[in-house]
């Protein structure tokens, strides 16, 4: 019988964040598949968890690992994967993996566990009822730049990644895209020295020093833009009418006034004529 790959989470920086179940699940695994083995094996021993084998699994080696771990899954390993810390596949190595799992039809379980993504937004302040979740941007400028404009008019709340060294930079290109929205930058998120700057994306520029260790930025969704409403627009096209205009000529101009195109515009003067 084959085994199970298990995507099990383990804790960004508190270590009694760790569930039962995860505890469990790395106690009975044949194999731990893991970023660092070194940071793993601490882990283990934290927890008295007697350590299987451990194989390295990152972004520099993922691919050529996954042949030898489905090997070990087809002849009946239990493997568990985890990254250095938080949620697996998660902006982490493992989606390669589970992809290829699913495609020889190899069984995929999950432990869920702790996430900086969810652990920042909860804390942000800001709207939760919608995300996105963007993880690393691109780390030339002028790539990131393009990719916060393609975000511009997203509505959800925005959640980002990004290392100490690139911080600064990733603040003045929002800001500049952006605008100053309302924001918030979460570092060291459960550990002793956790810090979480809210305010507009100006203010947290201002505001941030040194900083250590990964960080996630939430920055607040674009403004949603009311639905016109096509019957007073219509009317504004047939009070046109009255001054002479042709029906043409007014749906163009309201169309130019509200950004509702000329086509929908003159439609709706006529429906409300022949009601």
């Amino acid at each position: 019988m084959a085994g199970t790959l298990w995507l099990v989470g383990t804790p960004i920086g508190n270590l009694g964040d760790i569930s039962e179940r995860a505890r469990e699940t790395l106690a009975r695994s044949d194999v731990i598949a893991c970023e660092d083995t070194r940071r793993t094996r601490a882990l283990l021993t934290h927890f008295n968890i007697r350590a299987p084998r451990l194989v390295s699994f990152f972004e520099g080696n993922e691919r050529g690992r996954i042949p030898e771990i489905l090997k070990l899954l087809r002849e009946g390993s239990n493997v568990a994967l985890v990254s250095d810390a938080g949620t697996p596949a998660i902006s982490d190595p493992g989606y390669l993996l589970v992809a290829a799992c699913v495609e020889e039809g190899l069984s995929v379980d999950a432990v869920p566990g702790p996430s900086a993504a969810i652990t920042a937004l909860m804390v942000s302040g800001l709207p939760t009822d919608r995300f996105a979740f963007e993880g690393f941007l691109p780390r030339t400028s002028g790539r990131r730049r393009k990719r916060l404009a393609e975000l511009t008019t997203d509505p959800r709340t925005l959640v980002f990644f990004e290392s100490p060294r690139r911080v600064a930079a990733l603040l003045k290109d929002a800001l500049d895209v952006f605008g100053d929205r309302r924001a918030a930058l979460a570092r060291e998120l459960t550990k002793v020295h956790q810090e979480v700057i809210r305010g507009p994306l100006a203010v947290i520029r201002e505001r941030i020093g040194e900083v250590r260790g990964e960080v996630v930025l939430v920055v607040e969704g674009a403004a949603e833009k009311d639905e016109p409403d096509l019957d007073e627009l219509a009317a504004r096209v047939e009070s046109l009418r009255g001054e002479g205009l042709s029906r043409r000529a007014a749906a163009a101009q309201v169309a130019g006034e509200s950004g509702v195109s000329k086509r929908t515009l003159y439609e709706s003067s006529l429906r409300i004529t022949t009601k």
